[in-house]
């Protein structure tokens, strides 16, 4: 009896007890006050709930605001579409920032042949996302990349519609051979040597397709890609579909292209006083001045108006998310006739099998490209045609009714010297082309289901165009009669038609698992990639056979047809110790047909070493510091783009020129000639040591990357004097110089303020490079200078820069400019290096360079509430730029500012100053310092949070493109694509954009 009245009481006991603990459990909430907010402000309809109680929840209202009242210790959990889900422990104000898939970057780093943790990468390497850039009006890859990495130098070529890029890494690594960055774009590889009809390879894939950019730098991350990977890897990857609803998103611009800049030519009046202050009002020049008043540039530059639309669509379906993009865009430059018009296509397939073990990702890009292309020569004879003269002429049958220069006389005819009319240069020429180009791949990823920790992946890939060109221009046309072409007064009608073809195929077997506190990750694979181009061209015969068949003058299509082959085997060994000490090997072993059987095999290793120091006791107590890791890195890597064609060690014939026949009786035979070779002929190898520093303070409010690195590139090519005899020719390229660069990059992100209503977010990086050639020569020669390069316009025979020993890459070869009492130049007064009292040859040096010593980028992304303010700063210090076009623009004497077939050519105001009789091409004074600071654009925006209903948004924004450039440089810009002479060059516009951003 006893013991049942005692089970009874604990019964009750234990029924109280849980009353009371309930109630007490249920008495200690706390109500959460907490805030939502993506990169761009506050995320509206965000699914915020109790971890672990679905239904104690809310959604975000207008600003990203809720409440919620939860359990003391409970976690906060938020969701949204398109973004990652994340947690935070209740408290009574929270601040939650949503990270879109693109932000996974901070995560995972896509890199050659997989993905790492970025908290696994041991080599230097960058990653972008695509939607956090600060950009402009881009129209291509290499428009994003402008000052936006540490390391990486983007100078795009001039303003023309669709303009290509010059992209160095690091300085590039080699003299002779091709200097670009390998470009691979989801896992395909691409020829970087160009396509005819296009302007800009990297245009096939439109901006808004772009996910993520991982620039791999250091040999320790691209020695994977071997015998292509000197000059540094960029990888592009698209942007693929997504699980949950259907979306589509809408971007589109529309852009005013204005001049920003114009030669200081002088004016008509301001060049009549110059001929008559000259030569007398009286003289033979004074005779040739006309009477009208025209500025050529304000004839070839107009305002002019570009437009950009971009839809996409993305979802999934069953175990597929697929996304479906479709653009256009339409660019008008600001110098006449210059027009491209771009259609591109994008499709990402992205389904899965077996429970998500076999997952299959296919991509097809593709592009219709037109242009036509604008003669630039006219930008320079603009600037050197007469202002008195007008720009059309009524009653001459020469010409088509555009001013043309004419001899004297009652029967006179056009002068055949003569300077080119500019408005017929653009106007009665027409450059077009149509390009197509697709790039795909089905990449296939399957994880054994016997042994899940291992997979194989196979890569189909391929890189496809077609293009045909043709260039005509008008018979009668000023140009046919001028300026060395065919004085007949018959136009061109020549074409050309390109097929390249590029096919990929990549497998490997990749094995990943975690021992206790070893980790490791092996992969071994094999490549073969075939490279095909055919060329087609019709081009007419030589001016005197013109006027013997009259317009039937052109040569049959000639076909010229190349391929070459890339077959590696290539693996990679990462391993982890306790999750803070890193080791990384890969060797790569390229073959290609493009050398001969003895050297057509190369060996790329690296290795490298990472300590994740932040890990280790002795500063887990340091609380400022939230992230350290050094980074340690050692490899070779190669460059087998020769700039030499296909068969660079091949012995090779061509015809010879015309009028060297050899005659069998009455039957003429074109003769061939052999050429030059080196049957040992092999690529370039570069080594590179890097040393590297993550770090990140105040709970990553301050992230930073440091790296220092050394390269050393051997076996360069460099033209030398082969022995008499020995071969074809006395000029030989081989591999025997040495070029090294040093250098320092430094990448800091700040998050000075984040608020729930503010956010801001500073991006700089800076970087310093040292170029120097060490060796050209197989032995040390004292009367080698080097090499000498680069012609310049108004002095035929003269080359204005040099490779030299001891000296950096694209140095300027000038004589040693003498100044008076007042700084200014003296005429023929140059410094005697060897004292022999004479100016010559012997008396030119080396004087300055034209790559920057060092450059840097910042961007900044302002944000408050629904407003955003942002901009792309950068700058180039240290770099020079020969003015060639001060230099052919200056001198007034003789036949430099008139001709005796009776013209004249306009001067430039500085010709005042200087008051040169004679050019002086070779002075140091046209070698000037073009470093610059250049604002690349200036952006505000508004975004509507919910226009029709909590699932659309809409941001309107405006951007001002190149609002400005602060430099000391005379010429129209500083910043020159190529090797630093200005005599060229297309205006960067000045653009003023609207846009438009949709998403539903």
């Amino acid at each position: 009896m006893k013991q049942v009245n005692l089970r009874i009481f604990q019964m009750i006991l234990s029924l109280l007890l849980g009353f009371f603990f309930s109630v007490g459990a249920y008495a200690q909430t706390i109500t959460v006050k907490g805030h939502v907010k993506d990169a761009l402000g506050g995320v509206i309809g965000a699914n915020v709930v109790e971890k672990g109680n679905a239904t104690n929840g809310t959604i975000t209202d207008l600003d990203g605001n809720f409440t919620l009242t939860v359990p003391q210790g409970a976690t906060i959990q938020v969701s949204f579409i398109g973004y990652q889900t994340t947690e935070v422990a209740a408290a009574p104000s929270v601040i939650i920032e949503l990270k879109d898939d693109a932000e996974l970057l901070s995560e995972v780093v896509v890199i050659g042949y997989g993905v790492a943790k970025k908290n696994d990468l041991t080599g230097s390497v960058t990653a972008i996302s695509a939607d956090k850039m600060v950009k402009g009006a881009a129209t291509s890859a290499s428009d994003m990349l402008v000052g936006k990495a540490a390391g990486v130098s983007v100078i795009t070529d001039g303003g023309a519609p669709g303009a290509g890029a010059t992209i160095r890494v690091r300085g590039g690594s080699s003299m002779s051979a091709s200097n670009n960055p390998l470009i691979v774009i989801d896992g395909v590889p691409v020829d970087d040597s160009g396509i005819n009809g296009m302007a800009n390879p990297l245009a096939t894939v439109h901006p808004n397709d772009i996910e993520t950019f991982t620039i791999l730098k250091d040999a320790s991350a691209t020695a994977i890609y071997g015998s292509r990977a000197s000059n540094g890897v960029i990888i592009i990857t698209t942007k693929k579909g997504k699980e949950g609803r259907v979306q589509v998103g809408y971007s589109g611009t529309f852009a005013v292209n204005t001049r920003s800049n114009k030669v200081d030519v002088m004016s008509a009046n301001d060049f009549r006083d110059f001929v008559i202050s000259k030569f007398g009002d009286s003289s033979t020049q004074a005779q040739a001045l006309g009477q009208a008043n025209t500025d050529w540039q304000d004839e070839i530059f107009h305002t002019s108006f570009s437009t950009d639309h971009n839809v996409n669509v993305s979802g999934a379906l069953p175990n597929m998310p697929y996304r479906v993009s479709l653009a256009y865009t339409d660019e008008n430059g600001i110098l006449k006739t210059s027009n491209m018009q771009r259609m591109t296509g994008a499709i990402s397939l992205n389904p899965t099998f077996f429970d998500k073990k076999l997952n299959i990702q296919l991509n097809v890009k593709g592009i219709y490209n037109t242009n036509r292309f604008a003669d630039t020569g006219a930008i320079g004879m603009a600037t050197q045609y007469d202002p008195t003269q007008p720009v059309y002429m009524d009653g001459n049958k020469y010409g088509n009714g555009y001013f043309i220069y004419m001899k004297s006389g009652e029967n006179a005819t056009p002068i055949d010297i003569g300077l080119a009319n500019p408005v017929a240069m653009l106007e009665a020429r027409h450059d077009e082309s149509t390009v197509y180009r697709s790039i795909g791949n089905a990449q296939i990823d399957y994880k054994f289901h016997f042994l899940p920790e291992l997979r194989a992946n196979l890569n189909l890939g391929y890189d496809v165009s077609k293009s045909e060109g043709d260039v005509v221009i008008d018979d009668n046309s000023p140009m046919t009669w001028c300026q060395g072409n065919y004085k007949t007064g018959f136009g061109e009608n020549s074409s050309y038609y390109q097929l390249k073809r590029n096919t990929l195929l990549d497998f490997y077997l990749n094995y990943a698992n975690t021992f206790g506190a070893h980790h490791i990750d092996v992969m071994g694979g094999y490549s073969w990639q075939h490279f095909y181009n055919s060329t087609w061209t019709k081009y007419p015969y030589s001016a005197a056979k013109a006027a013997e068949a009259g317009k039937e003058f052109y040569k049959d299509m000639v076909d010229y047809s190349t391929e070459n082959y890339l077959v590696s085997f290539f693996g990679r060994f990462n391993y982890t110790l306790m999750d803070r000490y890193l080791l990384t090997f890969t060797l790569r072993n390229d073959g290609s047909s493009r050398f001969s059987e003895e050297n057509r095999w190369g060996l790329f290793p690296s290795v490298a070493l990472a300590w994740r120091m932040k890990d280790e006791a002795f500063l887990s107590n340091v609380s400022w510091l939230s992230d350290l890791k050094l980074r340690l890195g050692y490899g070779i890597t190669g460059q087998q783009n020769l700039n030499n064609g296909d068969y660079p060690y091949m012995a090779r014939y061509m015809y010879s020129k015309a009028g060297a026949n050899y005659f069998f009786g009455n039957n003429k035979y074109s003769l061939i000639a052999p050429q030059g070779y080196d049957e040992n002929l092999k690529w370039e190898e570069t080594t590179t040591y890097n040393v590297g520093l993550d770090f990140g303070v105040l709970d990553n409010k301050l992230t930073g990357t440091l790296d220092l690195y050394y390269r050393r590139t051997d076996d360069l090519l460099n033209t030398v004097t082969a022995p008499a005899g020995t071969n074809f020719t006395n000029q030989l390229l081989t591999n025997v110089g040495t070029l090294e660069n040093r250098g320092v990059e430094l990448t800091l992100t700040a998050h000075p303020i984040t608020t729930k209503d503010f956010d801001w977010t500073l991006t700089y990086n800076i970087s310093y490079n040292k170029n120097e050639i060490t060796k050209l020569t197989f032995n040390d020669d004292p009367a080698y200078k080097g090499v000498i390069h680069t012609g310049i316009d108004g002095a035929t025979g003269y080359n204005i820069m040099i490779n030299a020993v001891d000296n950096p890459y694209n140095s300027f070869y000038v004589w040693e400019q003498i100044y008076d009492n007042n700084g200014n130049p003296i005429e023929g007064a140059y410094v005697d290096q060897n004292n022999d009292n004479k100016i010559d040859e012997e008396d030119l040096i080396t004087y300055k360079k034209s790559a920057p010593d060092v450059f840097m980028g910042l961007t900044s992304q302002f944000s408050y509430k629904n407003w955003d303010l942002s901009f792309a700063l950068r700058a180039s210090i240290g770099n020079y730029a020969y003015n060639n076009v001060q230099s052919n623009r200056e001198a007034w004497d003789g036949s430099q500012m008139y001709d005796q077939s009776g013209f004249l050519k306009n001067r430039l105001n500085s010709a005042w100053n200087t008051d040169f009789k004679m050019g002086q091409y070779r002075s140091s004074y046209y070698v000037q310092n073009a470093s610059f600071i250049r604002m690349d654009n200036i952006s505000l925006g508004y975004t509507f949070n919910k226009l029709f209903n909590d699932r659309q948004s809409a941001r309107v924004y405006a951007t001002v493109q190149n609002p400005f450039v602060i430099t000391k440089y005379d010429g129209l810009d500083p910043e020159i694509s190529g090797n630093g002479v200005d005599n060229n060059i297309y205006p960067r516009p000045r653009v003023f954009l609207i846009g438009l951003n949709l998403n539903f």
